[in-house]
């Protein structure tokens, strides 16, 4: 594996900690992050203030990847997002993730999914 793909596949793993200060780790500070069609969040206090977020409403997060595919600076990820809400099921929800890296850092990430399906999954 290259540095890219490990550093990835890291930062994917570390969603388990429900620790977002432990996420912030693996951003650029000047990170660009899009999820789920929601407005840009820039900056990696920000990003780590969205998951801080999450996390809190979520009683389990557990992300896979299922296949990545690295070149250069550049990591394409398919994932499935296992989130479950306090009593709820764990929702496997299905995911493509592209992350762009500067000086080791995450520099732009970008998730794709579809949001009614999400929703629909989490309410079991």
């Amino acid at each position: 594996m290259n540095d890219n793909d490990t550093l990835v596949r890291d930062f994917v793993a570390a969603f388990t900690t429900k620790d977002a200060e432990r996420l912030g780790e693996y951003l650029h500070p000047d990170v660009v992050f899009t999820s789920y069609g929601d407005d840009e969040v820039r900056g990696r206090d920000a990003v780590v203030q969205v998951w801080k977020n999450v996390f809190s409403s979520f009683e389990r997060v557990e992300f896979e990847t299922i296949h990545q595919a690295v070149n250069g600076d550049v990591v394409i990820a398919e994932q499935v997002h296992g989130l479950a809400l306090p009593g709820g099921p764990l929702a496997p929800i299905r995911n493509m993730a592209v992350y762009e890296l500067r000086d080791g850092k995450i520099a732009a990430w970008r998730d794709y999914t579809n949001p009614t399906f999400a929703s629909t999954l989490l309410q079991g």
